[in-house]
Formats: C-alpha cells, structure tokens, sequence
C-alpha cells in the first residue's frame, strides 16, 4: 500500500493534462524566452553601442558579461528562496525585477548606468531559471516530464530567433547607432504581461508537502487532477550544505560542471554570431551599418538552427535519455567549433568558405540545443528532492551564468589578442570536457518519478556506471 505522500506524488506523476497544467507550462516557458530574447538581443546591440558610446572591446565585453553575471547571483540566491519561500511568490519577482531594469538599461546615459542595470536585470533572469524548472517539473506526469521540460526551456531559441528579428527589423526601420535603446526596450512589453498572467498559477502542491501544508497540498492536487488524496507525511527538509556532502555530491558536479562548459560556448558564441559573422564572412560588405544588417541577417538564419535543435531535443528526450543527448550534443559543439577553428578568418569570402562557416554555426546551434542546452536545465530538478530542488537547480544555473559570464567577456578580448581561430578552438576544448564530465557522471533519470530520481527512499550516490551510457535501458529494466 502507497505512503500518503507518495499517494499525492503518485496523483501528481500519473495525471492527464489538463488547462492547468499548460498554464503553469507556458508561463514558464515564458520566463525562458524573455531569457532568450534579452540576451540573445543584446548580441544585436553591441556593435551599436560600442559605435554610439565609443568604449572599448573590454567595456562591450563587460556590458556582454553584465546580465549573465546578474543571472548568475540571481539564480544563486533567489533558487534557494525559491525552496524556503515558495515557488510562486518568486515566479512573481524575478519579472519585476526584469520589467523595471530592462527599462532602465533602454534609458542608460553612459555605459557605467548601461552595466549596473543589465547586472540587475540578470539577477531577474537568473532567478527564473530554478523558479520555472521546479514549477514544470513538480506539476507534470512523470511519462512526460522530461518532454514538457525540454519544450518549455525551447522557448530560449524561439526568444533568441524572436530577439535577433526584432532587431533586425528596428535596424531595418531605423539604421543609425542609437537604434539598441529601441532593442533593450521593447522587452519590457511581454514581461507585463506574462507577470500579470503568473497570478493565477496555484503554488506546487510538492512544495505544500515538503513544509507541512497537507490540506493545501491535498486541495491544489484534487483541482489538478480530480483525485481525492490523504496526505500526513513530511518529507525530511536538508540544509543547503547536503549539496556537497557525499550523498549528492556527485549529482552536484553532474549539474554544475557541464553547464559551465556548455554556457562558455552558447553563450559566447551565440552572443557575439553577429560580430563573428561580420568578421569571418561579412568583411569588406559596406559600411559599419550595412555590414551589421548583413551579419544580423545571419544571426536571423543561423538562430533558425536552434529551434530545430530543440524539436530534436523534444522528440528524443525520453526516447534516447537525457544522458544521451547531453554527451551526443557537446560531441557535435566540439565538431562544430574545430570546423570554424580551422578557418578562422578567411582571406577571402568564396561561396565555399561562406557556405562552410554556416555549415559550422548550424551544426553548433543544433547540437547545443539538442543535448546539454536543453538537458543541464532538466538534470538539475531531478537529481534534487523537493527541499533542494530549486537550491540545486539555482547553483547549477548559477555555475552555467559563471560560464556565460566568462565566455561572453573573454571571446572578444581573445579575438583581440590571440585571433579568431584560437578562440574558437578554446571553446571547442570547452565543449570537449562536458562531454567527458557527462560521460563520466552521467545518471539516467528519464521515465521515473521526481522522488525516485532525486534518490528518496534509496541511495542518492547510485551514480550510472560511464558503461551503460551507450545502451540507456530503460528505468524498469535496471538495478539499483
């Protein structure tokens, strides 16, 4: 006979979709596109505010870095909050946070103000990572679960897509150096609304049993699913240290490391496609705006490919696993990188050498997108019980923002002093170690229910042995 709580996990884990449950989905996803969006936009605006400010690489380089940075002390802090406080009360938060210094950053009068407000704009970025993971993850059938994860988190490429359009399109309207306060600003319009929206979300019933609210638990799980369920039984709450200790330790480094490597790479090269573009294809193509339309087009095209990534990544994520997809899709970063590496700048733009250098970032933005883009965001909420679900989840996306940090600020200046083809092959080095890290750690959770992956009740530490990554046997047919 099933525990009472395992009766509202068990509800929970085996409920059809229903209005509800597309709601809380969706308005996550929202969160994550406004991610991509913002960040993917500024990619567009850098070469307009380097021209309009006159500053330097390393100043664009720290405006680059500024949100990801932000992101990073957001998604620290705020995910553990996120655990103690409630999952809604910072699903409503962390957009304020986006609303008032997306504005802000719009109305910068130098680049000093222009670095402030895009660091605090990160911290709501970041803040929303743990927040929408954990709320996807705890409402959804446990069938489905990695799917729904990795269609809502696909709404970063469609953000990213929507981002570099529109800043093509104001470019296109208006084509003078002041055009990237139009590009900062228009964010702000979606994120009202998506924030007035998320009022209506019920709290995460998990979240209601995990601090000893049974009735309210009881009461959200019988309007999501129509069940009736009892429930008396407390999940044991763990201090932030447990991440470190020697239960979950592995898990931790299996969440963090990856993701850092991998944020290096998307980050710095998604960022900064259109400044790459300009400098490995474009060279010669007019003036400074003309040349940047042409690179910005590019970028248009090329976030196409990170779409497709990700309907790859949601169609074979419970099929293949997420282990699978993560070393498969760093293994395709590695080729991607190398190919560009060994081109670097080209003396001449041929139709062959440009033809291969969109063979290259094509290939990039798909493998990223489907394996560790979309797997080091869904790893995090179920390696983790509920009570470290959203801390864990805050320190690896924190960890990938370090990586982001690190790879937007770094790659210009790199460009600058060591060449194009070097820095790229650094991020191809990058690539290549989460792709060992992944295949050494990696632990199958696809298929199993939150409380059984998060190590509840059996040994967290059971880690896959790197073996039995090639065959990915399904959760019955395993031994723990």
């Amino acid at each position: 006979m099933l525990t009472d709580t395992e009766n509202i996990n068990g509800a929970l884990d085996n409920a059809k979709l229903n209005r509800t449950h597309w709601k809380v989905w969706f308005l996550s996803a929202m969160g994550v596109f406004l991610d991509g969006f913002d960040l993917f936009i500024i990619g567009v605006a850098l070469p307009l505010i380097a021209q309009s400010m006159g500053v330097s690489k390393s100043w664009i380089g720290l405006v680059g870095a500024a949100a990801p940075l932000g992101a990073m002390v957001g998604a620290f802090t705020l995910g553990r909050y996120t655990d103690k406080l409630g999952r809604k009360a910072m699903y409503l938060f962390d957009l304020l946070f986006f609303v008032i210094f997306a504005g802000l950053s719009a109305l910068a009068w130098n680049v000093e103000s222009l670095l402030a407000f895009r660091f605090l704009l990160g911290i709501g970025i970041g803040a929303d990572y743990p927040i929408s993971s954990t709320y996807v993850s705890e409402f959804m059938p446990k069938k489905i679960r990695g799917r729904m994860l990795s269609g809502a988190f696909s709404f970063q490429a469609i953000g990213a897509l929507f981002g570099a359009a529109v800043g093509l399109g104001i470019l296109m309207v208006h084509p003078n150096s002041d055009a990237w306060r139009y590009m900062l600003a228009i964010g702000v319009i979606p994120a009202v609304v998506v924030m007035i929206l998320r009022t209506s979300v019920p709290e995460s019933p998990r979240w209601h049993m995990a601090q000893g609210h049974a009735e309210k638990a009881q009461e959200i799980t019988r309007q999501l699913t129509g069940k009736t369920v009892t429930a008396n039984t407390v999940e044991a709450k763990l201090n932030y240290r447990e991440l470190f200790s020697k239960k979950y330790i592995r898990r931790t480094v299996l969440a963090t490391v990856p993701w850092f490597l991998m944020d290096i790479g998307l980050y710095g090269i998604g960022v900064f496609t259109p400044t790459i573009l300009a400098v490995m294809a474009f060279t010669g193509h007019g003036n400074f705006i003309h040349k940047d339309i042409l690179s910005t087009q590019g970028a248009v095209f090329l976030d196409v490919f990170l779409v497709v990534g990700f309907a790859l990544s949601i169609g074979l994520i419970e099929k293949w696993g997420r282990i699978r997809l993560q070393w498969l899709g760093f293994l395709g970063m590695t080729a991607a990188m190398v190919l560009l590496a060994l081109i670097g700048v080209p003396k001449g733009s041929s139709g062959i050498t440009m033809a291969v250098i969109f063979l290259g970032f094509a290939l990039f933005n798909i493998m990223v997108n489907m394996g560790p883009n979309a797997t080091t965001w869904i790893l995090p909420t179920e390696l983790f019980p509920t009570s470290l679900r959203a801390s864990g989840h805050g320190l690896a996306a924190a960890s990938g923002k370090f990586g982001a940090a690190v790879g937007i600020f770094l790659l210009p200046v790199m460009v600058k002093n060591v060449g194009m083809g070097p820095t790229l092959a650094m991020v191809a080095i990058a690539s290549f170690l989460g792709l060992l890290v992944t295949w050494l750690l990696g632990y199958e959770t696809s298929g199993r229910s939150l409380e059984e992956t998060a190590g509840e009740g059996r040994a967290a530490s059971s880690i896959r042995k790197p073996r039995d990554l090639t065959l990915m046997p399904r959760p019955s047919e395993e031994s723990h």
